[in-house]
């Protein structure tokens, strides 16, 4: 009887339970996905590791689907955003450059993105992309903008391009001199990519937690 007893009072006084770790879903393509790669070399796997190792009690869920558009983000962003969901990184739009979707369409859907977790309540950490020369001057003008547009719009974190951890100076790199960070499609990074890109990305993801928890 004495040994319940003296149990029971340890539970009491031992305090209020440990909170639970924050949410963050990460909401992408292939980049997010980790297509080509082994499970844990991916992205999220990766990211995971780092805010591990930088003391973040947080869990990131892998919401990245190969392929997908912007189209496809804002589709099935409700249903991403669970109740448990308390913020998102957001990586979108490298397919609508691959088939050159207009950037006002683009522009539309991170819209209806950046608008649900606006209504949601759900903090976002917004990844940009560049667009090649290819399209013209024009069309790189006008999907370049979206963005740090929405990202202002929104009061959203942003981080300029997926891929600025490859460069030595913390820009968008020449992707043709980053060629040994990719796989061989020269399309995704390969595992030390992936690595630099979430260096890069990092602190950004702290960023989000510190505003996640702010507006607690």
């Amino acid at each position: 009887m004495m040994r319940k007893v003296t149990t029971a009072l340890v539970l009491v006084l031992s305090g209020p339970a440990l909170a639970e770790p924050l949410v963050i879903a990460a909401l992408g393509d292939s980049l997010t996905q980790g297509y080509g790669l082994p499970a844990e070399d991916g992205f999220v796997p990766q990211l995971q590791n780092w805010l591990d190792q930088n003391g973040a009690d947080v869990t990131v869920i892998n919401a990245g689907v190969s392929g997908d558009t912007t189209a496809g983000g804002v589709a099935r962003v409700a249903w991403t955003m669970t109740p448990e969901v308390d913020g998102m990184i957001v990586t979108l739009g490298g397919n609508d450059l691959l088939r050159g979707i207009d950037p006002a369409v683009s522009r539309a859907n991170l819209d209806g993105i950046m608008k649900a977790a606006q209504d949601a309540e759900v903090e976002v950490l917004l990844v940009g992309m560049t667009a090649p020369g290819n399209f013209g001057p024009d069309y790189k003008t006008a999907f370049d903008s979206i963005y740090p547009d929405l990202a202002a719009q929104y009061d959203a974190s942003l981080m300029g391009s997926f891929f600025d951890g490859l460069s030595d100076n913390g820009e968008t790199p020449d992707l043709a001199q980053a060629r040994g960070f990719f796989q061989a499609d020269g399309v995704h990074p390969n595992a030390q990519g992936v690595a630099r890109i979430v260096d890069a990305l990092g602190p950004k993801v702290l960023t989000l937690i510190d505003q996640i928890n702010e507006n607690e």
